[in-house]
């Protein structure tokens, strides 16, 4: 079963189109993430899904139920939609309780069995003791737990969530992350999830779309998309990524994409076969991982290990590759050598 389809969707603003074409399906309770850069086009995506901005040209179906196309537009309110906005959108002058209850309502639900279900939701969301506080009197965290727990209580056909975690520090960001999974999975309905986190993406997502200035430039799984990326730009979003000039010891010219987690180090003196050597210019250890910035006679290079530096900075090393992937695209961009990592340059 289909939950969402957009069909070669146009939106435009001051005649710049915010996506062009796109065209996408969204099966029975799987989770799509929209992933890409700011402007890449995933918020706008989300609210023209959703019924705030009307499509230029395509159509869009909930279901098997035509909500926008043509002459045809059904307004917010009449969409099977739940939508967790990024900056909470919560009514400052209703309690918790009564913003979650206030869909129920809408629903057809009398106002005690609203509140009642409203209360049991909060439960399920470990926030209960706030039913009866006002967003002023909330955190950003809080406030964004109550935004999810308004979008979950109206059981719509497609969840839309547009970076929810986007203002939240890294404990609260998983705790989140965590709820999103749990009730959808509760609940096994679709959803759409808006972000520009990779890990985020990866981790959550049953397919990845990638979104790049409107344009959807690739559609996979998690593994597909972070493994094996259409282009040099697609890799980079997906997560760290070095790209070579080639493969040290390969005949075939075509630079290279490689994870840090591709790369595989030695002291030098003890590398054998297989193995390449290269100069350590930085390190930085980040807790579960160390990251190291390799000198390679095919380029720069980012390396990553489990746990803390077994190599410093100065310190020759060898290196080998578990697997690495072609980039046909890779040779047009200048910056294509440089790794993207937070690892500093040594003065």
């Amino acid at each position: 079963m289909t939950a969402l389809q957009c069909r070669d969707v146009t939106v435009g603003h001051a005649g710049v189109p915010a996506l062009d074409g796109l065209s996408l399906t969204v099966g029975a309770g799987e989770l799509l993430a929209i992933l890409g850069s700011s402007g890449s086009g995933k918020t706008t995506l989300l609210h023209t899904i959703a019924g705030f901005i009307p499509p230029l040209a395509g159509e869009i179906w909930l279901a098997d139920r035509l909500v926008a196309g043509g002459r045809r537009t059904v307004p917010p309110e009449h969409r099977s939609v739940g939508v967790v906005f990024q900056h909470y959108a919560l009514w400052p002058h209703m309690s918790v309780l009564d913003t979650v209850a206030y869909p129920l309502r809408r629903s057809g639900g009398t106002r005690g069995q609203a509140r009642s279900d409203a209360a049991e939701l909060l439960g399920d969301l470990h926030i209960e003791h706030l039913a009866h506080r006002r967003p002023s009197e909330l955190s950003g965290g809080e406030q964004q737990r109550v935004a999810l727990a308004r979008a979950l209580a109206r059981h719509p056909a497609v969840y839309l969530f547009d970076e929810p975690t986007a203002h939240l520090d890294a404990p609260l960001r998983g705790v989140v992350l965590d709820e999103v999974a749990d009730q959808r999975k509760q609940q096994g309905t679709a959803a759409l999830y808006a972000t520009h986190d990779a890990a985020e993406a990866l981790a959550l997502a049953d397919r990845v779309a990638v979104l790049d200035h409107g344009r959807l430039v690739q559609l996979g799984t998690p593994t597909e998309v972070y493994e094996r990326p259409a282009s040099l730009a697609v890799a980079r979003l997906a997560g760290p990524a070095s790209v070579l000039a080639a493969e040290p010891g390969s005949r075939d010219r075509t630079p290279r994409l490689v994870r840090p987690d591709w790369v595989g180090l030695d002291r030098a003196s003890l590398g054998e076969g297989g193995a390449w050597e290269a100069r350590v210019t930085a390190v930085a250890f980040h807790g579960p991982h160390t990251d190291y910035r390799l000198e390679t006679e095919a380029g720069e290079l980012l390396a990553r290990e489990p746990g803390p530096a077994r190599f410093s900075a100065g310190e020759r090393v060898r290196w080998s590759l578990t697997r690495s992937w072609p980039l046909a695209d890779a040779s047009r961009f200048p910056e294509a050598s440089q790794p993207a990592t937070d690892v500093p340059k040594l003065a």
